[in-house]
């Protein structure tokens, strides 16, 4: 393999606007520039490429002898089109350029893309190739575009002048269907000295540039096993996904399938809880609002349950005493009556005690003593144990008279 340094000059002038190579003139050339800058850093990993500029404000460097691919592609992004292509100067610049290389091992070649008129005599172009040739610089040249009858004798002469042991090139690309980089793909510029197969050069330009037409970029014709080993790594990695995806529906599923059951749980429960709410509801509309029905419920319901109570124990007893001896059960009768007569009195007592009742009240929830409906209910019992007094009184001098 060739140890090489080179500097690569793009025509950037006015005549590049032109149409005649799909899609355009520079598009072409720089479509044939990137491919020449990955057959030249593939076949060799220590060859260096560097990138200038032959029209403008003038003659520029774009990139500087380099290795790295990445940066010389980079620097083919947003350049401007206009004004006349300098040849001349850009050969001494790009000698010059090569001269500052810093492997002095390496050997020294321009590639210079000419597809403008040259409007230098051709004994001008002699001496910059004999220059060149003193200098041990090789010089390849692309002509394209426009093609008057002294262009392609110029550039013949140069090409004469610099050529040392076949080293130098020169390739004709006339307008047509074909591409501008397909054109050099078997020329020399992309073979080498070496006279290498131009395929192999292109296939290596193309893998650096991702333009091969094979899956993952490899020939399987010339390296069957790394082939074989990224297809089955690529069906690993789909199957995988394709794994992760499964996974990922059947968990959603499985979500979904949990929020409809407890969906469905608290309709039920909510179905449940509304008749057991109507119903209570309903208690609650049947029971007494006001609280004097309830204060007068609740005595009502206290002297009935102690006079009943009393009364089913006398009539017990007397039955079973009426049963043994009559006399027996006739003091168990009047004992019951004497008992009677005692409760009374002492509920009567109890309510005739003001302070006792206000108590009680004040402890029921709901009941205000103060309420007009409560003084009268107690007035009325008042009055009521007031005459039972005046009654007991006067009926005691009667039985003393008797």
């Amino acid at each position: 393999m060739v140890l090489e340094a080179t500097m690569i000059c793009i025509d950037n002038s006015e005549w590049m606007r032109n149409g005649d190579y799909a899609p355009s003139r520079f598009q072409a050339q720089a479509d044939a520039v990137n491919l020449i800058c990955g057959a030249k850093t593939q076949s060799n990993p220590e060859n260096t490429v560097g990138v200038m500029t032959m029209a403008g404000k003038g003659v520029r460097v774009l990139v500087t002898p380099t290795s790295d691919l990445g940066k010389i592609l980079a620097c083919m992004h947003g350049l401007e089109v206009g004004a006349e292509a300098n040849l001349a100067a850009a050969i001494q610049v790009a000698q010059l350029a090569l001269k500052h290389r810093q492997n002095k091992r390496q050997q020294q070649r321009i590639i210079a893309f000419v597809g403008s008129p040259v409007k230098y005599d051709k004994k001008v172009l002699e001496t910059i190739g004999k220059k060149l040739k003193k200098n041990n610089v090789a010089l390849d040249i692309v002509d394209f575009g426009e093609s008057d009858d002294e262009k392609p004798e110029k550039l013949e002469a140069l090409i004469a002048a610099v050529n040392s042991s076949d080293s130098s090139h020169i390739v004709h690309v006339p307008p047509g269907d074909n591409a501008l980089s397909d054109v050099l793909l078997s020329t020399p510029i992309f073979t080498g000295e070496e006279g290498g197969s131009g395929f192999a050069a292109s296939a290596a330009a193309a893998a650096a540039t991702g333009a091969t037409g094979f899956e993952f970029g490899v020939d399987p014709n010339v390296d069957p096993e790394l082939a074989l080993a990224l297809r089955l790594s690529m069906e690993e990695e789909r199957a995988r996904q394709e794994a992760i995806a499964k996974k990922a529906a059947e968990d959603s599923s499985n979500t979904e399938n949990k929020d409809h059951a407890s969906s469905s749980n608290n309709d039920s429960v909510m179905a449940e809880a509304e008749p057991a709410s109507n119903a209570s509801a309903d208690d609650k509309k049947e029971q007494p609002k006001d609280d004097d029905d309830l204060l007068q419920q609740a005595l009502a319901m206290s002297m009935e349950g102690g006079a009943s109570g009393s009364a089913a124990v006398a009539d017990a007893a007397m039955a079973e005493a009426g049963a043994v001896d009559p006399d027996l059960a006739l003091a168990l009768q009047m004992s019951v009556q004497d008992a009677n007569m005692s409760s009374e009195s002492d509920m009567s007592k109890v309510f005739e005690d003001r302070s006792f009742v206000t108590s009680i009240l004040n402890s029921l929830p709901g009941v205000d003593p103060n309420d007009p409906s409560v003084k009268d209910l107690l007035a009325s019992l008042h009055g009521q144990g007031e005459q039972e007094k005046k009654e007991d009184k006067s009926d005691k001098p009667e039985d003393e008279k008797n």
